[in-house]
């Protein structure tokens, strides 16, 4: 590709966090028998009215001031016009030349900024089930409210690709718009793909590859897309403009069908739903209600708390992870303790990412800032801060339940030493090993130290005393 350029831009469906649907009054709840969630407006009965969802448009203009849009005062809905088996109506409700929010972008790591168009809101469609042969429709989907968020053509490579939809993809769960699991299909894009010979201006014809759903799928069918479009353009062949779908069996992109353009839907108004209007005091109240960026808390952790960028990545890929982290750290004078606790033995008892977004554990926050206080105090050492903690993930104890005023006394040196003595006397196998060159053999006669010790004595101080007795 060294003498072509990539040039992408992405259009990103994402569903809404709503109880309801966005014209009435069905549950959005994922699954369920299919055609279950779904009324005469979900299924465009001839004599319905559609009735706007507020939440939508709320959350909508959460979705544009989170990506540094501007939110339009006025807007209206149209109607889309299709004929697919899993739009009943044969037209969509979506917004077409006044959107919700337009002109904004979203920085990556590298300082570019990928321009976003416009974001709109809309209704989805069901979903078509294919079994043997057979083709069926669930409706309990359609009508589910949807964000389209449509980016320039800026993006310039695969991973520039991958880094933008991550960044959105953070930035709506936190700001509790929706949880955009792409396996449930709450965040899909279709990505527009050209290419065009380095250093040139002029953009090449497009393709559009439909309904990525997942990160790993989208970066394979680019890469096949892009050097499809490479081999055809170096043969003097033309790039058709088309819709194409991935195919993961094959692991290549296929044909679908000609891609439409704007004038193929023949967009109209919408005439059964009135204008929508934003007030000043509307965005206000919304601005309130925003978290701080991710990007600032994680600028935020690094620098305040000395928190490694990787940890911190970690802390706040989920809102509900940051929230406890920060309730955790009130009155801790090591942060860093804290965050240690949570990635390493809190994470390793949480399967997957769903567990980490539910964040559903035994310890609060406020008991495992205690327990870190204790540390800071010098009342408890690091390893019986772990060993408690592990407990503490057991029973859902408190501190002070687990560890008693004689765990918090220490040990003094006469004790430390006689302690010591009696491990390496009792582990000469072990001593043996060490004395010949095994230096993990130490940690054996350390672990009988700390046992014996129930964990209050210091392990660097304990491990320092035994090399000097082992080598007298």
């Amino acid at each position: 590709m060294s003498s072509y350029e990539l040039v992408c831009g992405l259009e990103t469906h994402i569903e809404l966090s709503t109880k309801t649907k966005i014209f009435c009054s069905c549950s959005t709840e994922f699954g369920g028998d299919p055609n279950t969630h779904c009324c005469p407006i979900c299924i465009g009965l001839p004599g319905t009215l559609p009735k706007l969802n507020k939440k939508v448009v709320e959350y909508a203009i959460m979705a544009g001031l989170s990506t540094n849009c501007e939110i339009s005062s006025v807007s209206k809905m149209d109607r889309k016009n299709y004929v697919y088996p899993d739009l009943p109506k044969a037209y969509q409700i979506s917004q077409y030349d006044m959107p919700l929010c337009k002109n904004g972008y979203v920085e990556l790591s590298n300082g570019r900024k990928i321009r976003i168009l416009r974001i709109h809101i809309e209704e989805d469609a069901g979903k078509l089930v294919h079994q043997r042969g057979n083709t069926y429709v669930d409706y309990n989907r359609g009508g589910v409210p949807l964000i389209e968020i449509v980016s320039e053509p800026d993006i310039r490579s695969i991973d520039e690709a991958k880094e933008y939809l991550e960044k959105l993809q953070l930035i709506m769960r936190f700001i509790g718009i929706s949880d955009c699991k792409m396996q449930e299909g709450s965040m899909r894009c279709d990505v527009n793909i050209s290419v065009r010979p380095q250093g040139t201006e002029k953009l090449g014809t497009r393709t559009e590859i439909k309904n990525m759903n997942s990160f790993a799928h989208m970066t394979k069918a680019m890469d096949y897309e892009i050097n499809r479009q490479i081999d055809l353009l170096q043969c003097g062949e033309k790039v058709v403009q088309e819709t194409r779908r991935y195919n993961e069996d094959d692991d290549c992109t296929e044909s679908m069908r000609g891609k439409e353009d704007a004038h193929d839907y023949r967009y109209f108004r919408e005439p059964d739903l009135v204008t929508i209007q934003v007030t000043d005091e509307m965005i206000s109240r919304l601005k309130e209600r925003l978290p701080e960026p991710p990007h600032k808390k994680l600028n935020r952790y690094i620098t305040e708390f000395d928190i490694p960028e990787a940890d911190a990545q970690q802390l706040i890929k989920y809102r509900r992870i940051a929230e406890y982290f920060e309730k955790a750290i009130k009155g801790v004078k090591n942060p860093k303790v804290v965050a240690n606790c949570m990635i390493g033995q809190i994470f390793s008892r949480l399967e997957g990412d769903s567990a980490k977004e539910n964040f559903q554990i035994n310890v609060t926050p406020e008991n495992l800032g205690a327990l870190v206080q204790l540390l800071d105090e010098r009342k408890i050492k690091m390893n019986l801060l772990k060993a408690t903690l592990e407990k503490m993930l057991d029973t859902g104890k408190a501190p002070g339940e687990l560890i008693s005023e004689a765990d918090m006394g220490g040990v003094d040196a006469d004790a430390l030493k006689s302690v010591c003595e009696q491990a390496i006397a009792s582990s000469q196998s072990a001593v043996s090993d060490y004395l010949s060159g095994k230096e993990k053999a130490l940690k054996a006669i350390l672990g009988a130290v700390m046992k014996a010790t129930r964990g209050r004595a210091d392990a660097v101080e304990a491990e320092k005393l035994l090399i000097q007795l082992i080598r007298k």
